[in-house]
């Protein structure tokens, strides 16, 4: 990567560079800080090596004394923003509103929002952005008469923990307004008693644990939640528990704690088969694709190529899981070098669900990164396509 994109902050390599300089720290001090190398510090910042694991994002940025979202909240240039930069700041000022008890939306019957809720989940995520904020305030406007609170509080806890939170996290809102949105499910879920909601609003906000890089945190979060499983939806929110638990301890180093997850989860998924209760695609798919996850946190590549080319994604009905296994999958290609296969398996999923891939900050340092080694033929063009629809300079 050329040396005038000095001041760019499009990748995290780029970002790490430019708070080191900033903070006037060496290379080595910051590499022994984090327990890397000076060299593979160096290959990161300058996009030789992408920086796509959690645990060292997490080391590098407390050998900076920044949070870890200082390095992957990046900035997301034309042409990737689409619509949803404007509407993240709409969203911020309804969930503003709501948190301050002047949701000021308008009193709808129940059975129209919980529509509106399960429409807003099947239109894409600009038109999602759109939607979005009036669904919140009117929401919030109609539990404010205090009638039909159970199925507004239901409906409440589905929204913020996972429609607006998650919608937050691909397109790349910051870390305090996604964890807004959990905290607005939490207190809904606690309002209704329900443990199994509770255990809902619990999924979403040990991603965001994960996210920040609050790995005991996410663990004590986990241990103090128990779903009831005498139903097939329980059992498939207990299984996604267990696989947010395999990814806190493959970011934290625990790979007995990984594997013992990873076997529960497959166990519960062998008798439930595939399924969508509460939105969350829990099945045998869903588990291959966390196991996917859960090795190359592991700095395990090699292992990730080999369960992906025993996966069937499209098996799965959800396009974002889909999108998720190529985007991996491309990952771990990229890792073992295999840089050509790597390019067309990250085509995959951006054709699937380009928001997911082209805006997520691990994917857009693997495209830098194999946009250093690219050769000026056809695999490279269509390499260097795709980073400029992220928004990197190419």
């Amino acid at each position: 990567m050329a040396d005038d994109t000095a001041g760019d902050d499009r990748t995290i390599g780029r970002r790490l560079r430019n708070i080191r300089l900033a903070r006037k720290k060496s290379l080595r001090t910051v590499a022994g800080l984090a327990g890397i190398s000076a060299g593979h510090l160096s290959r990161i910042e300058n996009g030789e090596r992408a920086l796509d694991r959690r645990s060292v994002v997490v080391a590098l940025a407390n050998a900076l004394q920044v949070s870890p979202s200082e390095l992957t909240s990046l900035p997301i240039p034309t042409p990737a923003d689409g619509t949803c930069d404007s509407s993240i700041y709409a969203v911020r000022r309804a969930l503003m509103a709501v948190s301050t008890g002047r949701p000021g939306g308008e009193v709808q019957p129940v059975e129209q929002l919980r529509h509106r809720a399960d429409e807003v989940e099947n239109v894409d995520y600009d038109r999602r952005g759109l939607l979005l904020p009036s669904l919140i305030v009117d929401l919030h406007t109609t539990m404010g008469e205090g009638r039909d609170m159970a199925e507004l509080l239901r409906t409440a806890v589905m929204l913020h923990a996972q429609t607006v939170r998650g919608w937050l996290l691909v397109v790349g809102a910051p870390l305090d307004l996604r964890w807004q949105a959990s905290m607005l499910a939490r207190d809904a879920a606690g309002e209704l008693d329900d443990t199994t909601m509770a255990g809902v609003v619990t999924w979403g906000t040990v991603v965001e644990m994960i996210s920040s890089g609050a790995f005991d945190l996410a663990r004590r979060e986990l241990d103090s939640t128990t779903v009831p499983t005498d139903t097939s939806e329980g059992l498939q929110l207990d299984g996604m528990l267990a696989l947010s638990r395999s990814l806190v301890a493959a970011s934290d180093n625990h790979p007995a704690e990984v594997s013992a997850a990873l076997e529960h989860a497959a166990e519960l998924a062998g008798r439930t088969g595939q399924g969508n209760a509460f939105r969350m695609g829990f099945g045998p798919v869903n588990v291959g694709i966390w196991r996917m996850a859960a090795t190359l946190e592991s700095d395990d590549p090699d292992e990730t190529v080999r369960i992906a080319e025993g996966l069937h994604p499209s098996e799965h009905h959800s396009r974002e899981r889909q999108a998720t296994f190529w985007m991996d999958y491309g990952r771990a290609l990229a890792r073992v070098r295999r840089r050509a296969d790597a390019v067309k398996a990250l085509r995959r999923g951006e054709v699937l669900f380009p928001m997911r891939v082209l805006r997520n900050p691990f994917v857009r340092d693997v495209l830098a990164e194999l946009t250093a080694h690219s050769k000026r033929d056809a695999v490279g063009r269509e390499l260097r396509g795709m980073a400029y629809r992220a928004g990197l300079p190419v």
